[in-house]
């Protein structure tokens, strides 16, 4: 089932994409402007997680929180007219999983507060329709609103997780759909090349499963729900054809 939830939402993303693509002709026919903008971003999560459960009855005192991540960034917008367009990112970060609180049960030998359980890797396509307010300025300011698919992959569960627990360990984090609003501002430099700034606020919640598939607690499973809501922050260069 999560395949295909990733499958879907990757061809829901380069549905979006080819779209734009198709529309290139026009664009230019048109005088209407590409950008694409590379940008180096931190992905900061306001995360609000629910207390870790073994079995899914048996709560173990603590939750989770998912670290922050700096990664790479590109991204392609298409204006459809001067003042809208659309916008579509592609990244992808790594993000570790750590005890929030002070752990009870069976997971308090695992670790105290702030112990890592296993990382992931999240990749989020966003989509978001964009009003760029005074298109003619060097100044340009924007907001957008959109959906973001957001997929985890290769979860991995830490070396002492598995120590702790007595044997291997299956992570699975579910994937999630939704909403994600965006203010940025580009500066001019010429006619073609502009710096940028933008910020994203992204709504993810993934429940993550923990299998304890061998060792003497074989059978066990932990799960958590969490919501990561990240803040997106980002600076770069883009380019105008």
């Amino acid at each position: 089932m999560k395949y295909k939830s990733i499958k879907l939402g990757l061809l829901t993303a380069m549905g979006s994409i080819i779209l734009m693509l198709s529309l290139s002709q026009t664009a230019i026919a048109a005088g209407e402007k590409w950008k694409i903008r590379a940008r180096g971003i931190g992905i900061v999560p306001a995360d609000d997680s629910g207390t870790v459960f073994l079995n899914g009855n048996t709560g173990q005192g603590a939750g989770v929180e998912v670290d922050a991540a700096v990664m790479p960034e590109v991204d392609i917008t298409y204006m459809i007219t001067p003042h809208w367009g659309v916008e579509a990112i592609a990244s992808m970060a790594n993000h570790d999983v750590n005890i929030d609180g002070t752990p009870t049960g069976t997971l308090a030998a695992v670790g105290g507060n702030g112990t890592k359980l296993f990382d992931t890797w999240v990749l989020p396509p966003t989509v978001t329709l964009q009003y760029h307010f005074m298109p003619e300025g060097n100044i340009r300011p924007y907001v957008g609103v959109g959906v973001n698919y957001t997929a985890t992959l290769f979860d991995d569960a830490t070396d002492g997780l598995e120590t702790a627990v007595g044997g291997p360990v299956d992570v699975s984090s579910s994937n999630s759909w939704g909403w994600a609003l965006q203010a940025g501002i580009d500066y001019e430099i010429n006619d073609k090349w502009f710096f940028n700034a933008d910020m994203k606020y992204i709504d993810i919640d993934t429940t993550a499963r923990i299998n304890v598939v061998g060792g003497a607690l074989a059978g066990n499973g932990f799960n958590v729900d969490v919501d990561v809501n990240p803040f997106v922050l980002g600076l770069g260069v883009g380019y105008r054809f």
